[in-house]
């Protein structure tokens, strides 16, 4: 009896075919949405800051367009897209492009027509990719009025 009892805890000390099977298949089960979701935490830690860099892209630029609005010698006709060409990239932040855009409206500024109507809506546009394409808009409207 006392042998029998041996043998049987002998066998019982190592794992059998099924569990290492059954443990194989749970990690094979488990593991990749653990590595997706580590990969994703990684890539959203980032978004923030890249969204960060992209507004100040976007307002250093409009920033400068306000500027020229108001030089003495550039003034309100200065304002056109040829004056403030495309930058793929952004000097010094390569990933980002920026553009300006310019649209001339009527005081409810909505309705677009021929210059001069003495509203001008200005664009800033900065893109990105991160993992996909982004983009962020920052728009504000200058005016032809001089005091």
């Amino acid at each position: 009896m006392q042998e029998k009892h041996r043998m049987t805890t002998a066998r019982r000390t190592g794992f059998t075919l099924i569990e290492t099977v059954a443990a194989i298949v749970i990690l094979a089960v488990a593991v990749p949405p653990m590595l997706w979701a580590i990969t994703e935490a990684q890539r959203q830690r980032i978004n923030p800051m890249l969204v960060s860099r992209a507004r100040w892209l976007a307002v250093e630029k409009l920033e400068d367009v306000i500027a020229d609005r108001h030089s003495t010698t550039r003034g309100y006709t200065y304002l056109i897209t040829a004056n403030y060409p495309d930058e793929d990239p952004v000097p010094g932040y390569a990933g980002f492009t920026r553009t300006v855009s310019f649209v001339e409206t009527k005081a409810d500024l909505a309705t677009t027509a021929p210059p001069p109507l003495g509203y001008m809506t200005v664009t800033v546009k900065i893109s990105w990719n991160d993992a996909a394409a982004k983009a962020l808009n920052i728009s504000t409207v200058l005016t032809d009025y001089t005091p």
